[in-house]
């Protein structure tokens, strides 16, 4: 197919679209012979029922899944933003007040204060009771000696010429270092504040905090196991331990963006190939940054729980609209496939019902138009018949005679095929009265007992006991049944069977089938027999019982209908109405 633009607008030609979308799965239909056309509608039926119903919804869940994934993630991200955000300013709190601390006893004591070991051990029991971490406390003076400490270490008297904080403390004035183990053997910082004397001689108040605090503002967080947080250096160095990454001073596995002091959060894969979300805050004033490490699954536990039963009733919504659209469409089609067969039935019953009124009126204008030549000619051959019998005796006497019985016997012949064609053409009324099924079947068979038995045929009754009495024309049963049985009579040669059942088929009809072991019929026959005059008894069969049948049984309100097999049999099915319609009305 090709879709064309439309010039003046520049937009689709949805009209052709329309037009070709139509023709294909709709107006093609009814050019296709049944059964196909039924399939094919039932096919564009579900195509059609499933395209309005399953596209929109598929289109609505997935922009659905878009927005809330979007929003779910929104959520889950400000939460650790705030947490990065709130734990990093615990850091920057804590450190900021050490420093603080140590800035103003460097401002409120003089070197030579601060040298008396006295005072230094009563401001560094002060210090300890005011402020938790603090570990020593030294003075340093511009040679970078140690000349007064107060602390669990022997630390008095060392110089620091040689360690790189020493010259950045001179440079910068306040300075904190990472973390280090150093001559005390397990992790902490050290704080220094310079102090310019009046001889313009720096000497440094220095203080080492132990990093415990660092682990206890990690453990307030309140973190899942599968998660972690720790610091790091901006060299990538762990300052704290790391549950999955490494201890203090390893070196972390990942490179965090540098030179920024917001915070974000990544989304990666680690190196154990887990989904994680890494949220980082770089410390303000100080050369730390905040690590958060939070398994995807473990955040997004409940949205996919969630996405998981969204699918699955998703799932099980695609698959009942399959269902029901399938059971609708076969529902529908069936019906519409009955209804154009009750259809296609009516129109021939009609077209067949005007073909046998045509016909009756001819047969009763050719049947009148026959009986009076034949009524002259029976009279005239009886005449002949006496005057041949009552005269004298002559040499070809007999073969008159004889001649004589064939005229006879030919118009007898033919006033029962007029009798035929009148019975045809009439419109007998029905005289309902109150009779048993079985008795007349009986009653027919005993007409035809003697024929049976002289063509060595087998008749079985197998007829249903306490059936109810109907009201119904007993002597036009008599016919129905007489032609039936005598056609099945007719096409037993050789000796066979006639089985006659009835049976109550519901509270308002009774059936009753004749099926016999004869030569049987094809198929093409069994379409034609209820049409007048079509026989298949070549030479004396006059085509006309069958059509009878046909008309007495609808008359009287009931059905007829015949299944035959070449070479096995035939079966008539008849279904009789207990009260008819006519019945009931006149009562």
């Amino acid at each position: 197919m090709t879709v064309s633009r439309d010039k003046e607008n520049g937009g689709f030609n949805f009209r052709r679209i329309w037009k070709w979308f139509t023709r294909e799965f709709l107006l093609k239909i009814d050019q296709i012979d049944s059964p196909d056309r039924y399939k094919r509608l039932r096919r564009n039926i579900i195509l059609l029922m499933l395209l309005v119903t399953i596209v929109p919804l598929v289109f609505m869940a997935a922009i659905n899944y878009h927005q809330y994934n979007k929003s779910l993630k929104d959520e889950i991200i400000n939460p650790l933003y705030s947490l990065a955000n709130k734990t990093k300013h615990s850091f920057e709190l804590f450190l900021e007040e050490r420093v603080s601390t140590v800035r103003f006893i460097a401002s409120a004591y003089s070197f030579e204060e601060l040298s008396d070991e006295k005072t230094m051990n009563r401001i560094f029991r002060v210090m300890r009771n005011e402020f938790e971490g603090f570990v020593d406390l030294g003075l340093i003076d511009s040679q970078a000696k140690m000349v007064s400490y107060a602390g669990p270490y022997a630390l008095l008297g060392k110089t620091y010429s040689q360690q790189s904080w020493f010259h950045k403390v001179k440079l910068r004035g306040v300075y904190v270092s990472d973390v280090f183990m150093g001559y005390r053997e397990f992790p902490h910082i050290a704080i220094a504040v310079q102090q310019i004397s009046g001889d313009e001689k720096g000497w440094i108040l220095r203080a080492t905090i132990d990093t415990g605090k660092f682990e206890a503002l990690i453990s307030s967080m309140g973190l899942e196991p599968s998660s972690d947080a720790f610091l790091i250096n901006r060299r990538g160095i762990l300052q704290t331990d790391s549950k999955f990454y490494g201890k203090v001073l390893e070196k972390y596995p990942f490179d965090l963006p540098l030179g920024s002091y917001g915070t974000d959060v990544l989304d990666m894969l680690d190196t154990k190939g887990r989904e994680i979300l890494l949220t980082y805050a770089h410390l303000s004033q100080h050369d730390y940054s905040l690590v958060i490490v939070k398994p995807r699954s473990v955040i997004l536990k409940s949205w996919y729980t969630l996405k998981s039963e969204m699918f699955f009733i998703f799932i099980i919504s695609v698959g009942l609209i399959i269902l029901v659209t399938i059971k609708i469409s076969f529902n529908l089609v069936a019906n519409l496939r009955e209804a154009d067969e009750r259809r296609e039935s009516a129109f021939r019953e009609l077209e067949h019902s005007h073909k046998l009124s045509s016909i009756g009126r001819l047969a009763a204008g050719v049947a009148h138009e026959i009986n009076n030549p034949l009524a002259i000619i029976n009279e005239k051959a009886g005449l002949m018949k006496d005057l041949i019998g009552y005269g004298e005796d002559f040499s070809k006497k007999g073969k008159f005679v004889e001649l004589t019985d064939a005229i006879l016997k030919s118009v007898n012949r033919c006033k029962t095929v007029t009798h035929r064609l009148l019975g045809f053409a009439r419109r007998m009324e029905v005289k309902f009265e109150k009779l048993n099924l079985n008795e007349v079947i009986t009653e027919v068979l005993g007409f035809l007992e003697k024929e049976a038995l002289y063509r060595n045929i087998k008749t079985t009754l197998q007829l249903a006991e306490n059936l109810p009495e109907m009201y119904s024309d007993r002597g036009q049963l008599h016919q129905v049944f007489l032609n039936i049985i005598t056609n099945a009579i007719a096409s037993i040669e050789g000796g066979g069977l006639i089985t006659i059942t009835s049976w109550q088929e519901n509270p308002e009809t009774l059936g009753v089938s004749i099926e016999d072991t004869g030569c049987g019929m094809s198929a093409e026959t069994l379409r034609h027999i209820f049409e007048p005059f079509f026989t298949t008894k070549h030479g004396y069969g006059t085509g006309l019982g069958l059509p009878i049948t046909y008309g007495i049984i609808k008359k009287l309100g009931g059905e007829i209908k015949a299944v035959s097999k070449e070479a096995e049999g035939t079966r008539f099915t008849l279904f009789l109405p207990i009260s008819p319609k006519t019945q009931t009305e006149a009562s």
